[in-house]
């Protein structure tokens, strides 16, 4: 399979997932609703951890009407609050003795300017902090796992993304909302794949892989220009959340780290090997993003004592 052919791979070839615990971050709408039910009709117990519970609650009962014996709870996650991060991890690991998969994919695109609960630039402290603590309050749990996997949503924007570790959070006279969205959506990316390398390093069974929907109807763009116009040839959210479906479960997704749509520009088109920037792949870069996202959020990242290894 070429770097730029895609396969006509959708959600319904997902295989069985009897026995697997899958939570799914943002998932009462959008691509993570698509991958939430499509878990939860193949039999895995499903989590939707979501800041609006009401959406949540709304969402889970959509999937139980559909699949009447899925397995489908929510959880409490407001990723702008690294106290709810917190809270919501320890609440999650009380009640289930392991994770199999974690999908990271809740975010924002492009809102007004605005900070989270810990005075973060709301774009980078929601996507990229948030997910970076949530990720490691869980890391632990995961390793209780038999073939653990984390898969971090990405998004063709990344390569619009700089790093900047002086100014993450946009400070200045002019807020460029797609700027930090480019940002923070770089970090995603670049915080997927040095996971993966620390949890190599380490001997850790779980494996961390990241994704991208391409440009998938869904409300996550409502604060864009663009998607009102074009919004009747996106993705569907279906399509836009195979990609990641296939790297969270799929055997052959292990060959490659980033997986999306592989059409025109990546936007459109089947599921494939998804291109990263060289941005992305600089590790002294993620090195660095990982030093500044431990300050960040107050504590240690250690993936290898996380882990056991150590």
């Amino acid at each position: 399979m070429g770097k730029k052919i895609g396969f006509k791979w959708r959600l319904s070839d997902t295989g069985a997932q009897h026995g697997k615990v899958v939570l799914i971050t943002g998932s009462n709408s959008g691509i993570g609703f698509e991958m939430a039910k499509e878990f939860a009709g193949k039999g895995a117990e499903v989590v939707l951890a979501c800041r609006n519970q009401t959406k949540a609650t709304d969402a889970a009962s959509r999937i139980m009407n559909r699949y009447p014996e899925a397995n489908v709870r929510t959880l409490d996650l407001n990723l702008a609050d690294l106290n709810s991060v917190k809270q919501a991890a320890a609440a999650f690991i009380a009640s289930t003795p392991h994770l199999d998969i974690l999908i990271n994919n809740a975010g924002v695109m492009i809102p007004p300017k605005g900070t989270t609960a810990d005075g973060f630039e709301l774009q980078v402290g929601t996507n990229h902090l948030g997910h970076f603590a949530f990720t490691a309050h869980l890391l632990s749990h995961l390793e209780k796992a038999d073939a653990p996997r984390i898969v971090t949503v990405s998004s063709i924007a990344h390569t619009m993304g700089r790093l900047d570790l002086k100014n993450m959070h946009g400070e200045g006279k002019r807020y460029d909302k797609w700027g930090q969205y480019g940002r923070s959506k770089l970090a995603n990316l670049m915080f997927g794949l040095e996971l993966d390398r620390r949890l190599k390093a380490a001997g850790s069974r779980i494996v961390s892989l990241c994704s991208h929907p391409g440009y998938a109807n869904t409300s996550l763009q409502r604060h864009s220009l663009m998607w009102r116009l074009l919004n009747n040839v996106a993705l569907s959210p279906q399509r836009g959340a195979a990609p990641t479906l296939y790297a969270a479960t799929e055997p052959e997704a292990l060959l490659h780290p980033y997986w999306g749509p592989v059409g025109p520009l990546e936007a459109w088109g089947w599921t494939g090997r998804a291109k990263m920037s060289s941005r992305a792949t600089n590790e002294e870069d993620a090195k660095q993003l990982w030093s500044w996202s431990e300050e960040q959020v107050g504590f240690a990242f250690d993936v290898a004592s996380l882990t056991g290894q150590r």
